[in-house]
């Protein structure tokens, strides 16, 4: 076969439920993902992250980041706006991964120029298949900015 090996990306968790993070980490396994995935718990340690700030300082810049709305410190629709607003971090596609189905939710992750909105499937194999469709979406098919 001809072409380019896909190469392993870097995604940032936003997620404050220990079972949700669980089940990502189990999802990236079982999909056998090689991609690294760091998690941080709330929306201020979020923005930490990508502003390589505190305990952050060293982070490496994600290719993609998974983003729950409902957090707590700060929360998930003022992080968006933040990264959407960040000439630097404004080319980060963020998909919004949470348990909402609001429709005003999703009016509004759109309108802060979220990239995809997916509500969290409860059952475990629905989940799995959604990190999944995320993961070979984002890898094998969308081009990603070059890393900074």
């Amino acid at each position: 076969m001809t072409g380019t090996a896909i190469q392993p990306i870097t995604v940032l968790l936003v997620e404050d439920d220990p079972g949700d993070e669980l089940m990502t980490r189990e999802a990236f396994e079982h999909n056998k993902v090689r991609n690294t995935l760091h998690v941080v718990r709330d929306g201020a340690e979020a923005l930490d992250f990508l502003y390589r700030r505190a305990e952050h300082a060293e982070a490496p810049r994600p290719d993609l980041i998974l983003l729950d709305l409902n957090l707590p410190k700060r929360d998930g629709r003022e992080v968006l706006q933040e990264i959407k607003s960040e000439p630097d971090l404004a080319a980060i596609p963020v998909v919004v991964l949470t348990t909402s189905s609001a429709e005003e939710d999703i009016l509004r992750s759109y309108s802060l120029h979220a990239n995809a909105y997916v509500t969290k499937p409860v059952d475990f194999d629905q989940f799995i298949n959604a990190i999944r469709q995320i993961d070979d979406f984002f890898v094998t098919v969308v081009r990603l900015p070059t890393r900074r």
